[in-house]
């Protein structure tokens, strides 16, 4: 029971991986990653090229869904782990 227990929890902690970016949406992604990590330019842009990329790791499930809204309505594809 213990396992199965374990298994049902939410993890206290994720990571937010940008999975892939189509390249008529990469500037809405990108502006949407400055936003989200407050990286400078050449960085977000090497990020968002860079996919798939961690965006922010080990944050809260709460967060990680917030992101993941952005991110997705930017046009960018995302997963939580």
């Amino acid at each position: 029971a213990g396992a199965a227990a374990d298994a049902a929890e939410a993890p206290s902690e994720v990571s937010v991986i940008l999975a892939s970016v189509p390249a008529d949406k990469k500037i809405a992604v990108l502006k949407e990653v400055r936003t989200i990590t407050g990286l400078g330019l050449k960085e977000a842009k090497d990020l968002v090229e860079a996919a798939p990329k961690p965006i922010k790791e080990n944050i809260k499930p709460e967060e990680a869904k917030e992101i993941k809204e952005k991110i997705e309505a930017a046009g960018g594809v995302v997963e939580v782990k």
